[in-house]
């Protein structure tokens, strides 16, 4: 069996063949509202409940209206996937792979600028963002998720079959449907939370933010164009808080793979637990969830390096990956050093509308996540034990834009400190040459979160001493380099404590949440007694 490789990313250099293949993509697409129905057992259902979908930089600009589903709709949706469970489960593993391997070059190939454009417009993209996000890191899940549970059959096998016996284990999907809940901010974990448990035999209902219905709908017709059979996976826009209701109520909820707050995983996981006895098996929870990610820099380390770290992982994505840089500690050494010149980089960035390709930042997802930003922003310059020193200003009157900013403070338990921001907003606590022992403390306790983290330092036995420190502080940990950018296969993501269940979307341990293996003893000759050697008398 062949091992993937990580799908190649393209530059969109100018002149380019890709750059003007999306060019093309973007004026079609910004020319047109498209309709987006529910999914539900392979059928396009118009509800008449309609929302819109806006454009993030330009929020008067409607690219879609939206279906949403209601009660039945989701009933429905639950006994499609229900139905179609023995069916998918009987053309087994090797077909299932065959599909969204697919899947997988449908998106490298024509459907690359289309996936693409449509998240640039839908969640406020660089081209650059999209081309990793819905392009190479979906391709990268459908591969490896394939390759991952083909070993399966092979690498769960028992150990031991004694003479007469054969020993083996079916690797059985869960019994019934997962729900998945999937978030704006990556179009790729969008599409993989469903289809992960469908590729071992599980069948899935869909329901996507509100924030990406527009992208996340294109790659449910991609799916669907693959092969993907009728009820495997239903797309039903709609309020969470009613779906889960209703999937919850039925007997076949079989488990929730999640991506989005701490606090609503929080909730679900509370009420899956109450819904527990009306439930035909215990529910496998899967979740990742909020960080308050940290750079900590030691007085020896690469200074330009960790310059370049805070600015990209800070401010790329426009702060709204879980894994950006939201809190620094920096030695007053070395802030003195680097600060003016790392607040001179800042001001250089450019931002605006993501089909300016001379832009390093666009605008943030919609109106409650820029009141929710600039309200962090705002208290911070009214705390006296904050201080501003870069950007800090916004801007809704087009689109949502919210200038990159960095807030130096001498509490290193300030609420910018502490609270997950999700936006493009750095706070940085500036410490003491010789109290790097402590800092190292104090990052571990300040937070609830365990999500991503880095350390920057020369010397091998700093660093030696920042990764026990550190170790359950983050479930992606980085050296010298910026804490996001996990690459499936790579460094499979996750993290622990507040951040959700660590159980590493990108490698095969989420792939086994999904499984529920069956042990098999085959006898060839069965004994014909029943009676046992210690019971015959003595001589």
């Amino acid at each position: 069996m062949s091992h993937p490789v990580n799908e190649p990313i393209l530059g969109y250099s100018p002149g380019s063949k890709e750059r003007i293949e999306i060019k093309a993509e973007l004026d079609r697409q910004i020319s047109e509202v498209i309709e987006i129905p529910c999914i539900i057992n392979g059928k396009e259902v118009f509800t008449g409940n309609i929302t819109t979908q806006v454009i993030p930089h330009n929020h008067n600009h409607i690219i879609a209206r939206v279906h949403l589903a209601g009660k039945d709709e989701m009933e429905n949706a639950c006994k499609a996937a229900v139905n179609a469970q023995q069916n998918w489960i009987d053309i087994g593993l090797e077909s299932r792979c065959e599909i969204f391997e697919k899947c997988a070059d449908l998106l490298a190939g024509e459907w690359r600028m289309k996936v693409n454009a449509s998240t640039m417009l839908n969640q406020s993209k660089t081209v650059f963002q999209a081309e990793i996000d819905s392009a190479c890191e979906l391709i990268d899940f459908w591969r490896f998720n394939c390759f991952y549970a083909r070993n399966f059959h092979d690498d769960l096998q028992p150990l031991v079959s004694p003479p007469g016996v054969k020993n083996s284990t079916e690797i059985r999907p869960l019994e019934g449907f997962v729900l998945s809940i999937t978030p704006f901010n990556f179009t790729s974990i969008a599409a993989n939370l469903p289809s992960a448990p469908a590729i071992v035999g599980c069948t899935s209902v869909w329901k996507p933010s509100r924030n990406s219905y527009l992208s996340n709908y294109i790659l449910m017709q991609l799916m669907m164009e693959a092969g993907l059979p009728d009820g495997v996976i239903n797309f039903l826009p709609g309020s969470g808080a009613e779906i889960t209701e209703v999937a919850l109520a039925n007997p076949d909820f079989a488990g929730l793979h999640f991506t989005g707050s701490t606090a609503t995983f929080q909730g679900l996981w509370q009420e899956i637990g109450l819904a527990l006895p009306n439930l035909r098996s215990y529910p496998r929870i899967v979740g990742e969830t909020g960080g308050k990610d940290f750079v900590v820099a030691h007085p020896n380390c690469n200074e330009r390096g960790l310059l370049v770290a805070l600015l990209r992982g800070s401010f790329e994505f426009q702060g709204q990956k879980c894994s950006a840089a939201s809190r620094a500690y920096v030695p007053q050494s070395v802030w003195s050093s680097i600060s003016d010149e790392l607040c001179d980089e800042i001001r250089k960035i450019k931002m605006g509308d993501a089909m300016d390709f001379t832009n390093f930042m666009t605008a943030v997802i919609d109106q409650r996540s820029f009141d929710k930003i600039t309200g962090y922003i705002d208290r911070a310059k009214a705390d006296d034990s904050c201080e501003v020193i870069v950007g800090g200003n916004y801007d809704d009157s087009v689109g949502w834009f919210i200038e990159p900013t960095i807030i130096v403070t001498s509490n290193p338990k300030s609420e910018t400190m502490i609270d997950e921001i999700f936006g493009p907003v750095l706070t940085v606590y500036v410490y003491e040459d010789n109290m790097f022992d402590e800092v190292l403390t104090l990052c571990d306790e300040s937070s609830p979160y365990a999500l991503t983290g880095s350390i920057f330092a020369n010397d091998e036995s700093d660093v030696q001493k920042a990764f026990n420190a550190l170790r359950f502080t983050a479930g992606n940990f980085y050296i010298n380099d910026k804490p996001t950018g996990a690459v499936v296969a790579q460094q499979p993501f996750g993290g622990a404590r507040a951040s959700g269940t660590n159980d590493k979307a990108g490698g095969p341990l989420n792939l086994l949440r999904w499984i529920s293996p069956r042990s098999v003893k085959r006898t060839f000759e069965p004994p014909q007694n029943w009676d046992y050697q210690f019971m015959q008398p003595e001589n």
